[in-house]
């Protein structure tokens, strides 16, 4: 075996390890429901999903008005976020395993803030509700009540997240970077401003220039699971997606986003960052170029 292709297997095995470390299976959720050290955590899309079924013990986390700060447009504030992870008993040292419906779009919106809050032992159910479902497994409607925990948040940390800014310097050629967008292909090109009853709009349609289009559901399997971490190298090489230059994955308000931010850094090991202004912050930004494939333009109507 050649140089080249033995560091190419050396990445591959070290990725697919680290993937171990941070997605856990069905089987393991099962085996691990009244585990004291594990606690888990449903983010959805719909908050009511949560109420109609969940994991046996599973906290539900409201992702708008819980995981964020909807009147400053902001993720959720340091002190929120731990007076957040005390109510639901969780400790600093306490595995925490996300999930939700939708493909875990917010699930993986709530890994980020874990990770951007400094909480060591965190993973993702994969396959969310959609797998967990669809193997019909049990389902609960008791709220459970935890005593409160003593949890602290450490300062959030920057290189996770890109904000407008940063994009900016990209765009310019001011820094390197390789900008996902993960939305559909007619949000990318500006047939449309958002998906079909959606109200975070954008005055403006298309894509940030030069963006990639690479949607986010082109990374997992028909049960919701993400694919393997051969197939995901290949989907994003062809993209010329091949971390050998930092990503900002980007989509309208960030939760599919964070869903590629998680694909690219933690299973393919890149150095990703989730812009989560994404296309409600851009679109409707003043002086920043956009890119309209589709050839729609604002007219003010």
């Amino acid at each position: 075996m050649n140089l080249r292709l033995l560091t190419a297997a050396v990445l591959a095995m070290g990725a697919a390890a680290h993937a171990q470390d941070v997605l856990v299976t069905t089987d393991w959720a099962m085996e691990n429901l009244r585990n004291p050290k594990v606690r888990f955590l449903e983010v959805s899309v719909d908050p009511g999903v949560y109420e109609k079924g969940h994991l046996q013990g599973a906290v539900g986390l409201r992702w708008h008005s819980e995981l964020c700060d909807p009147v400053s447009r902001d993720i959720v504030s340091p002190a929120a976020f731990q007076a957040l992870c005390r109510k639901s008993g969780i400790s600093n040292d306490t595995t925490v395993v996300l999930y939700g419906d939708l493909n875990n779009w917010f699930a993986c919106w709530g890994y980020w803030l874990f990770h951007m809050y400094g909480h060591k032992d965190v993973k993702l159910m994969d396959g969310g509700r959609k797998k967990w479902e669809l193997e019909k497994r049990p389902l609960d409607t008791v709220v459970p009540q935890y005593p409160p925990s003593e949890y602290t948040a450490a300062p959030a940390h920057p290189g996770l997240r890109a904000r407008l800014a940063d994009v900016l310097r990209v765009v310019e050629k001011k820094e390197p970077g390789v900008l996902v967008d993960v939305r559909s292909p007619d949000e990318h090109t500006g047939k449309v401003v958002a998906p079909p009853g959606i109200q975070e709009l954008a005055i403006r349609a298309g894509c940030i220039p030069g963006a990639k289009s690479i949607p986010w559901s082109k990374a997992v399997n028909d049960d919701g699971t993400f694919k393997s971490v051969e197939e995901l190298r290949k989907l994003y090489a062809e993209a010329g997606v091949d971390g050998k230059t930092p990503v900002i994955a980007y989509c309208r308000i960030g939760e599919r986003s964070s869903h590629t931010w998680f694909a690219l850094k933690f299973l393919l090991g890149y150095d990703a960052r989730n812009y989560d202004g994404s296309w409600t912050e851009w679109g409707n930004a003043v002086g920043v170029p956009i890119e309209n494939k589709a050839g729609t333009v604002w007219t003010g109507k």
